[in-house]
């Protein structure tokens, strides 16, 4: 009896987004504690000298005008605790009025808990301010990783993932997404501007923000995903 040849199966092309993912989060992790113990060492990194000394004139004055540098001022206000506090506040209130008391729990828990934890891990660190410029204003915290950059991107980030699944184009998605990031740069990098934080702070903030951010969309989607998608079909219709 003659068998018949199967064909072989094709190899799937099928990304597996979720091993992705977690591969992506443990390298942003290791890089992120190999910044922390390096910083903890006591060791010293170029570019944060050379990045602080390039935003300097000769005599240690910031080189742009004091226009810029009031306009500065207000863009570092935005990741301030007390904007953020507020921000956060107004949406999880909301949210709960709306009747997503949950989401709205959710958002709160997410950004509050990150705030304590970069605050623990500046005290783990305890890395002191840069002296290597003036500061142009007054900052009293330890300086490992940025707070204005960690929680900025926790809170902004955190809302820009809350809009998603209400916008129902992809260029409104990819908006709302790099509005914030752009909101989240902008922010830490005041902070060097302003010579209150050595670039390693800000980029580290950046990191552990971002990570937070995401930990937290991943529990929102687990938790909320169905709610969520009927919400957002409603909307649509």
């Amino acid at each position: 009896m003659v068998q018949t040849l199967r064909p072989e199966p094709r190899p799937s092309r099928h990304v597996p987004w979720s091993i992705v993912g977690i591969a992506a989060a443990l390298g942003v992790l290791s890089l992120l504690f190999v910044l922390a113990e390096r910083v903890v060492q006591g060791d010293t990194f170029a570019f944060d000298r050379r990045l602080l000394l390039a935003l300097r004139g000769i005599d240690g004055a910031p080189i742009g005008s004091e226009r810029f540098t009031s306009m500065v001022r207000d863009v570092t206000a935005l990741g301030s605790t007390t904007v953020l506090t507020l921000v956060v506040a107004f949406v999880a209130l909301l949210l709960a009025s709306a009747g997503r008391w949950r989401t709205g729990a959710l958002v709160a828990l997410a950004c509050a808990s990150g705030s304590w934890g970069n605050v623990l891990f500046k005290q783990a660190v305890a890395r002191t301010r840069p002296d290597l410029v003036p500061h142009l204003m007054a900052e009293t915290s330890n300086s490992f990783p940025s707070g204005h950059a960690a929680n900025s991107a926790i809170v902004y980030l955190t809302l820009a993932t809350l809009a998603w699944p209400l916008l129902r184009q992809p260029a409104a998605r990819a908006f709302a997404i790099a509005a914030a990031a752009m909101l989240v740069v902008a922010i830490g990098m005041s902070r060097v501007y302003l010579g209150v934080h050595w670039p390693s702070d800000v980029l580290a903030g950046w990191l552990f923000g971002s990570l937070w951010a995401i930990g937290w969309w991943r529990i929102e989607l687990r938790m909320l995903g169905g709610r969520w998608g009927l919400g957002a079909r409603q909307a649509a219709g």
